[in-house]
């Protein structure tokens, strides 16, 4: 969603003037770099969520949902949903309590582990997260204002910076994003 009124600067850009001029030189790229991303996940997080409001769905809600839906069975360890969300385990339980009281997914016990809990999503869930899908595709993720070739790169680019900070490793074989590098 583009802004209603455009800023007349960059205020990144000016940041980054700034920065030089006042002798930090070395770290001005980086502080313009870290200042881009962090507010174009403002821009998009902002985008996506005005998609999800009018189904009482944040993008978190949204995320768990999506993955629980794309398991086999519709369920996976609470655990496995911290990993994969890379969120902390609170975060987690407080996602899937709002989720519960909306009748989206449930907790089970875990079949062969008395000390783990399994995440199930519901039918209503399922529903639901399929309805906020084919919406957000058709809102936000299919025209996003970014060349297929943009789109490429930043994905490799990022991908490369999230590897060599630790976020993951290397599976076998590469993902698409990690093919070039």
């Amino acid at each position: 969603m583009k802004r209603q009124r455009p800023l007349r600067i960059d205020p990144i850009a000016e940041a980054k003037r700034q920065w030089t001029q006042h002798g930090w030189e070395e770290a001005a790229p980086g502080m313009a770099v870290y200042a881009s991303i962090m507010r174009v996940h403002q821009l998009m997080l902002s985008d996506v969520e005005q998609v999800l409001k009018p189904m009482n769905l944040s993008f978190a809600r949204f995320e768990l949902l999506r993955l629980l839906a794309f398991t086999r069975e519709g369920r996976m360890p609470m655990s496995s949903a911290v990993s994969r969300l890379q969120v902390h385990p609170a975060s987690v339980t407080s996602i899937v309590d709002r989720l519960m009281l909306d009748g989206l997914a449930s907790r089970e016990s875990h079949p062969s582990d008395g000390r783990a809990t399994m995440l199930v999503i519901t039918e209503s869930g399922k529903a639901l997260v399929e309805k906020a899908t084919l919406a957000l595709n058709a809102e936000s993720f299919e025209p996003i204002d970014m060349t297929p070739a943009d789109q490429s790169s930043l994905i490799g680019i990022l991908a490369r910076y999230r590897k060599d900070s630790g976020d993951f490793e290397d599976p076998a074989p590469k993902p698409e994003s990690l093919e070039a590098l």
